[in-house]
């Protein structure tokens, strides 16, 4: 790596010049025969790392004018007493440019804390990491593992962050997201007003494997209870890991889509007629959460949904899959919403039923079994999923199969019976609504198995909630806004609140250098 020799300079005009000194030293080297030979991939590793190192000088000097700035009235703390000593102090940041020194004034009361206002107007962060190695860290994370975070951190940036310190800023990273949340409630009902009339909520939940420490009492439990089988592998049924169960949440409007049986039956086999074109989902929140309790997620959700419905105007409709806890917080959170809900159970959940059913009268992956099931889901998209029922009960009586034998069909008829109030597809179809889950499978394979269950990755409750949020906000196409949400709150924590009145003294404007030339510093080769 080639970098700069020369010492930063304590003069802002000295660091100013010595960027520009670098820039005219570079563009010499471009003219050189030297590079005349240079391969572009070898033009573009020499340009990247100098050109970083020409920015870091550009911040440094920077850094070093505004280090001149001063309060242009007192510097009160939240204590009420004005400090008066004025001290001058240096710390180190670590940026993705490399590592600049920042010098500022301090001031101080005896036995008072010292308050850094230039530290408050740059935003700076507690410890070494600016924002930006901050939110390069945490984007990085949420897409591998955390290894992998550190090696592009190390090859496209200047920073050197180890891998536990990647992990503590990605928590950080992580802090605001239900606080973020709750302020954009506030803002929803004007930003959708037009957005259309369909509002759909969706759940499911999914397991996460987790650290011993970290699962739920019940589950340790049971796991302390367990004894395994074989001492060098695991046998039928037995899983190396425990999971906790993540409860996944999705909140979005979708314009009405009338369709048919006949349609819903032609979708399933494509090769038939092209698939039509649906409307797109608007303003779609997906998020899953360890920590939080599935009622709480699932009361949120209903919150959010009610914030871009204030007036009720709207038709709330919500998927599930059929899991009977699932049903009852369901209906406890629209009790206390007080609005009214269209429950669907998801089609995809009950085809997997049907087709259970349906290896117990033909042979597995046979046309029969095919044909048995399109014409019961045809039934059931009609409405008649009474007929449907008896006819699974009576064939497996008339085949006189064995309990054990029939028993997935009695399981699907079973399943059918318990829902039969949410299978009106005819009713459905008409209204334009959604029947299937295929949102809230999606958030499930994107949040959780995609990352979650990477190999060998076992996790804390906190390292787990903070990339599930990460990941959640990246679905929901928040990340920019809520990085914005992030750093204000941390000057806010950071800041703000050290001071009376939660206001920083306002600096003086920096004072222009004035430029001399200084000679073009020798490069050196850093290997």
């Amino acid at each position: 790596m080639i970098r700069n020799a020369t010492m930063r300079q304590a003069d802002p005009a000295d660091g100013f010049a010595e960027a520009e000194a670098s820039l005219s030293g570079l563009v010499s080297r471009l003219q050189s025969a030297d590079t005349a030979r240079m391969s572009h991939s070898d033009l573009e590793a020499m340009l990247e790392q100098q050109g970083r190192e020409l920015m870091r000088q550009l911040l440094q000097a920077h850094l070093d004018l505004r280090a001149q700035a001063t309060p242009t009235g007192p510097v009160v703390g939240t204590d009420g007493v004005e400090r008066t000593h004025a001290r001058h102090g240096e710390r180190t940041l670590e940026t993705v440019l490399g590592t600049v020194h920042v010098t500022r004034e301090g001031h101080g009361a005896r036995g008072r804390e010292t308050l850094f206002p230039l530290d408050a107007a740059l935003n700076l962060p507690t410890e070494r990491y600016s924002f930006g190695i901050r939110r390069r860290a945490a984007e990085e994370a949420t897409k591998g593992a955390f290894d992998e975070a550190v090696a592009v951190l190390t090859t496209h940036s200047s920073a050197a962050v180890a891998k536990r310190q990647v992990e503590a800023v990605v928590r950080r990273a992580a802090a605001d997201f239900n606080d973020f949340y709750l302020a954009r409630r506030l803002a929803w009902p004007a930003e959708t007003s037009a957005s259309s009339d369909v509002l759909v909520l969706t759940f499911d939940g999914k397991g996460v494997p987790m650290r011993y420490a970290d699962l739920r009492p019940a589950t340790q439990a049971a796991a302390a209870r367990r004894v395994r089988t074989l001492a060098t592998r695991l046998t039928t049924g037995e899983k190396r890991h425990q999971t906790r169960i993540a409860q996944v949440a999705a909140v979005y409007t979708v314009a009405p889509f009338v369709r048919s049986a006949e349609d819903i039956i032609r979708e399933l086999r494509p090769a038939d007629a092209p698939t039509p074109v649906r409307p797109r989902p608007e303003g779609k929140r997906v998020w899953a959460s360890l920590a939080t309790e599935p009622a709480e997620v699932i009361d949120d959700a209903f919150l959010d949904a009610a914030s871009r419905d204030p007036t009720r105007q709207k038709r709330w409709v919500v998927l599930v899959d059929g899991d009977a806890d699932q049903l009852a917080r369901v209906q406890a959170a629209a009790k206390r919403q007080r609005v009214p809900v269209t429950i669907v159970l998801d089609l995809i959940h009950v085809l997997g039923y049907l087709w259970k059913a349906a290896y117990v009268f033909h042979p597995a992956g046979s046309r029969e079994a095919e044909a048995w099931v399109s014409e019961r889901l045809l039934w059931l998209l009609c409405g008649d999923a009474g007929q449907v029922i008896a006819s699974i009960r009576r064939t497996a009586t008339l085949r006189g199969l064995r309990a054990k034998a029939r028993k997935p069909a009695d399981t699907c008829a079973n399943y059918l019976e318990n829902h039969k109030a949410y299978l009106h597809y005819d009713t459905y179809l008409a209204a334009g609504f959604p029947i299937a889950t295929g949102v809230i499978e999606g958030t499930c394979r994107y949040l959780l198995r995609d990352r979650m269950e990477i190999t060998g990755a076992r996790w804390s409750l906190a390292g787990a909630e903070a990339i599930l949020r990460l990941r959640s906000l990246r679905a929901s196409g928040d990340w920019d806004a809520y990085w914005r949400h992030h750093e204000q709150r941390e000057q806010q924590r950071n800041h703000a609140a050290r001071y009376a009145d939660a206001k920083i003294p306002p600096l003086t404007p920096p004072v222009a250098p004035t430029r001399r030339k200084v000679k073009t510093p020798h490069l050196r080769v850093v290997k």
